[in-house]
């Protein structure tokens, strides 16, 4: 095995087991909630919102190992960051997992959701991964609607 899908087996499992921000927030200022019909993963994504900044962002739900993984890591790259940087690194992660297979993933700017790189490998999980991301677009545009990764 390479040393990057090394890491990325023992992040995942790290996240999926002791996941960060996992918890109700309630005095959230926005909520969204997210599904996956491909695998019934389910997320409640909460956020605590002061002027353009994300000032905390907690979750919770069922789903998945790479779901939850994902959502844990996402809560702790986006805490602090204004609403404009959230979105930014949405698009990056986007990227990351969507761009085209024979291109080399470029993991630069992503800390730990670098790891994630190896999803594109395998579609089905694409959509895992992007869950949490699909739902925090929800937060972002302060919208009602559920978050679907279709």
């Amino acid at each position: 095995m390479t040393d990057l899908r090394d890491l990325y087996q023992e992040v995942i499992l790290d996240h999926n087991k002791s996941p960060h921000n996992y918890r109700e927030m309630t005095d959230a200022t926005r909520m969204a909630l997210g599904y996956n019909p491909l695998c019934g993963d389910k997320m409640k994504l909460y956020a605590k919102i002061e002027g353009d900044r994300i000032a905390d962002v907690t979750f919770q739900g069922s789903g998945c190992a790479i779901s939850k993984a994902s959502a844990s890591i996402m809560t702790d790259a986006i805490k602090g960051k204004t609403l404009a940087e959230a979105e930014a690194l949405y698009g990056k992660f986007h990227d990351l997992l969507t761009g085209p297979p024979d291109v080399k993933a470029d993991g630069a700017g992503l800390g730990k959701l670098a790891v994630f790189s190896g999803v594109r490998e395998f579609p089905a999980r694409v959509k895992c991964a992007t869950l949490a991301w699909h739902t925090l677009q929800t937060v972002l545009k302060n919208t009602q609607d559920v978050a679907k990764t279709e």
